[in-house]
């Protein structure tokens, strides 16, 4: 299966409901950062990519119809050669001040060190991907701020304008419609995973529950509960 949409935008920027979205656009699963905890097999293919190694994307990617958040949208430029006909969609927030605060209080706020030991590897991988292509400093406010600005910025400079969707949640499903030249849904846009629902992750966590945790958050936002 050919990608659809390349997800540039990085995590806390509206990317579990961009996920869900470009569910129901494209009819097919979106690669979120949940999914390479449902396949730990892939861990040690982002760190190759970190390491410069290179990657068969068509066969990791194969049954997917969109990226979306990390680790992916880091490697958007190779995902995307790998698949020329996609849409590019960079997520982002209002400003930089704005993802900060969400970040530094959800993903940024897991500490390999008070992980679960399962998440071991992945804190790894995640380490390395993110040295590799965001900043090694991601816990340092003005580092975070300034690759965050600085890869939102270089995805502007470098995607092909007419196939760029700069898109922000509120937005909604418009935008991403007509770049895929699909309807637009009757049903509102999904909006899951606000910074009050993120599980909190810490050695006292097991991964299956931090996982149900988002799965829950997805249901009752699903419902118009959350």
């Amino acid at each position: 299966m050919v990608l659809q949409v390349v997800g540039a935008g990085v995590g806390r920027t509206g990317t579990l409901s961009l996920k869900a979205g470009l569910e129901q656009l494209t009819g097919s699963p979106c690669y979120h950062m949940l999914e390479v905890f449902g396949h730990p097999e892939h861990v040690g293919l982002w760190r190759d990519a970190a390491e410069g190694k290179r990657v068969d994307w068509a066969s990791m990617l194969d049954g997917y119809g969109a990226t979306s958040d990390f680790p992916a949208c880091l490697f958007w430029p190779e995902i995307l050669e790998a698949n020329p006909g996609a849409v590019v969609v960079l997520s982002t927030r209002r400003d930089s001040q704005a993802w900060w605060e969400s970040a530094s209080q959800t993903i940024f706020a897991i500490d390999g060190e008070h992980a679960p030991p399962e998440m071991a590897e992945w804190f790894e991988m995640w380490r390395a991907v993110a040295t590799a292509r965001f900043t090694p400093d991601w816990t340092d406010r003005d580092a975070a701020i300034a690759a965050y600005d600085r890869h939102n910025a270089a995805v502007r400079a470098s995607a092909p304008p007419h196939r760029l969707v700069d898109w922000q949640a509120g937005d909604g499903w418009k935008p991403l419609c007509e770049a895929l030249g699909v309807p637009v849904p009757d049903d509102p846009f999904p909006h899951l995973n606000t910074r009050e629902e993120f599980p909190k992750v810490d050695t006292d966590t097991s991964l299956s529950d931090a996982l149900e945790e988002f799965n829950q958050s997805g249901r009752r936002a699903s419902k118009g509960t959350g």
